[in-house]
């Protein structure tokens, strides 16, 4: 995977200094140049770095972008539209990318990611000027740069077990939101999105034209995944509706069967295989299996601590990891990954769940309020049966807003934040500030008047897919050696999928209805008819079974003890009763806590919460309204 940066402003520093932890994991070809204004380097594979260098202009791209149809020579044709159209340029950009100008002569910098954020860039005040990069670990390899943990940030990671964007694991650091840029000039920032997501809500068209664009639009993305190295291109096979139709389409863009890999687990419902097989045969796929065990978690755990730049607690990063690296032992250099077909079609169970719950709403005030809520709420009136907790509980999570209400099982909100964390380092942070980060990415959106479900696959494509689903991919892939590509995520099928009208991606309780009907046929009905699992991981079973990966647990749980974020009583629960009570719910908490260790352990071995490295740095926020 690799990446960039650089820096804008007068240094004495060596390019190669920073660049260096780019290439530190799949030892990519460095490319680099300098001005009195600033430097700017690219890690990456074949075919995504681009690099030029007019004078005092430095032009790096990263990834695969497209401009004007081509991806040839895309860094050298940016320019005259840099100079034409200045920060607007970067709007003519198609593909995944990260993008990086700094013109010395009139001390401009622009930085911009693509339309589904699914290349980072994180960037930050330093001594002389701006210094941004792709990798918060090149960032802190910027002498004069300084990184002090945000504790604000290592709650949103307890809460939503990972960190989301704009945020950073760092005080005073940003990173772009999918679609946007930043602009510096004259001493002045200017932050803002270059694109954003239109959904066409009265689209009025037959299913067939509807099905036809769709198929030709799905060749079109898996053919530009493919880049032309289709006998190098393998693909992840879950067993799922995206996976398989991603093979399938592999298949009929090439002509012969795709190379997939999947991923087993010998542990009772956890194992999809069975699946993965039928959807290999049914495609005439290649196909490639391996069965992930305790020790093989046991083993990768630090590596995939280290890879991330900040914590990340998505389990299933060990899995892809062992599924990319059995496809780069097979001679893969890249592999297609079916992320975003949920987001785009309406494929998440939650999107039928809040619309069951939103029924509720429509029911006249007068009887929920006079009659259903005090039946149920009142004390003495209500009572104990299965079917009253199970009603009170719907009106519960029904009389909670959107998107509030997506959190209603979030599991440290079950456990209670004061009885999991400690309270001096309650005191350095705000609990309600997770709340707004969703609230903030819910109303943010252009269309006020969305649908529910075209309001909830906005959020997600910001949220779950950005800041969650893709960094697990591509470090997972990274690490492996190999780079990831997103067919789903391709412009054509984005605009395309926005523009269906909203019974297509859910009608009544039915999850994307369109999709599945488009490709009957093309998917296995045993597969359209199954529920979503993926590549989840059996953490919590093996923390019973496997005594080597649950003293390794327990000794990082007991080394985060020592830094002040977390109650040691709700260890010693966590560890004891809990654990015994219901092993795979808690062994959650275990896995996040676990790897909040390791990624303390790997990127900041002396935080304690409270502690002078922690507390005495001041933010240094560039201002996007300025």
């Amino acid at each position: 995977m690799s990446g960039l940066c650089g820096w804008l402003g007068a240094s004495d520093e060596s390019i190669t200094v920073m660049a260096a932890p780019l290439a530190r994991f799949d030892a990519a070809p460095l490319q680099a140049c300098s001005s009195p204004g600033g430097a700017v380097a690219v890690a990456a594979g074949e075919g995504c770095g681009h690099l030029h260098q007019h004078g005092d202009l430095l032009i790096a791209v990263w990834g695969r972008p497209v401009l004007d149809a081509s991806s040839v020579g895309v860094a050298q044709r940016l320019a005259p539209l840099w100079l034409a159209r200045g920060a607007a340029a970067c709007a003519a950009l198609c593909g995944e990318f990260a993008l990086a100008i700094l013109d010395g002569a009139s001390g401009q910098l622009l930085l911009a990611v693509d339309r589904a954020g699914s290349y980072p860039l994180a960037y930050a005040r330093h001594a002389q000027g701006v210094c941004f990069a792709s990798s918060h670990d090149a960032m802190l390899a910027q002498p004069g740069m300084r990184g002090a943990l945000d504790p604000q940030a290592l709650y949103h990671y307890l809460f939503f077990h990972m960190v989301p964007a704009p945020g950073t694991a760092y005080l005073g650091w940003q990173r772009l939101l999918p679609g946007e840029y930043l602009h510096v000039r004259a001493g002045t920032q200017c932050k803002g999105s270059y694109w954003s997501l239109a959904f066409q809500e009265n689209t009025i068209a037959t299913f067939a034209s509807r099905q036809q664009a769709f198929l030709h639009t799905l060749r079109l993305a898996v053919e530009s995944s493919l880049g032309g190295a289709a006998e190098r291109t393998g693909a992840f096979l879950s067993g799922g509706t995206d996976s398989t139709t991603i093979a399938a389409i592999v298949g009929q863009v090439t002509g012969t069967g795709a190379r997939t890999y999947s991923i087993g687990f010998d542990a009772p419902g956890y194992d999809e295989m069975d699946y993965a097989r039928l959807a290999a045969a049914h495609a005439g796929c290649v196909h490639h299996e391996y069965y992930v065990t305790a020790d093989d978690v046991l083993a990768a755990i630090p590596a995939m601590a280290a890879v991330f730049d900040q914590p990340f607690g998505n389990a299933s990063a060990i899995p892809a990891y062992y599924c990319a690296r059995m496809a780069r032992d097979d001679g893969m250099t890249r592999m297609l990954g079916g992320d975003g077909g949920d987001e785009l079609f309406g494929g998440n169970e939650r999107y039928a769940r809040q619309a069951l719950l939103s029924r509720y709403e429509r029911l006249p005030a007068m009887l929920r309020q006079g009659l259903i809520e005090p039946l149920l709420f009142r004390q003495g009136v209500a009572r104990p049966s299965r079917l009253g907790d199970k009603a009170r509980s719907y009106i519960g999570q029904a009389t909670m807003a959107l998107p509030a209400r997506l959190e209603s099982y979030n599991l440290l909100q079950r456990y209670g934040h004061r009885t999991v964390l400690e309270d001096g380092f309650l005191e350095t942070i705000d609990p309600g500030m997770a709340l707004a980060c969703l609230n903030s990415a819910w109303w943010q959106r252009p269309e006020r008047k969305l649908s529910q479900i075209n309001a909830l696959l906005a959020l997600d494509m910001r949220f779950t897919l950005a800041d969650n689903d893709l960094p697990k991919v591509r470090k997972a892939c990274e690490l492996a050696g190999v780079e990831a590509a997103f067919p789903f995520l391709h412009d054509a099928m984005v605009a395309f999928a926005a523009s269906l009208p909203p019974g297509d991606k859910l009608s009544g309780m039915q999850l994307r209805p369109f999709f599945k009907q488009a490709l009957a046929g093309i998917l296995p009905k045993a597969i359209v008819r199954k529920k979503k699992h993926g590549f989840g991981l059996p953490f919590g079973l093996w923390l019973q079974s496997h005594a080597p990966l649950r003293e390794f647990a327990f000794d990082n749980l007991a080394q985060l003890r020592q830094r002040g974020i977390v109650r040691p009583g709700f260890i010693d629960d966590l560890q004891g009763r809990l654990l015994l009570e219901h092993p795979a719910y808690h062994g959650t908490m275990v896995w996040i806590l676990m790897m909040l260790e390791q990624w303390l352990s790997a990127h900041a071995r002396g935080f304690a919460a409270g502690s002078a490295a922690a507390a005495t740095e001041t933010p240094c926020v560039l201002d996007p309204t300025a």
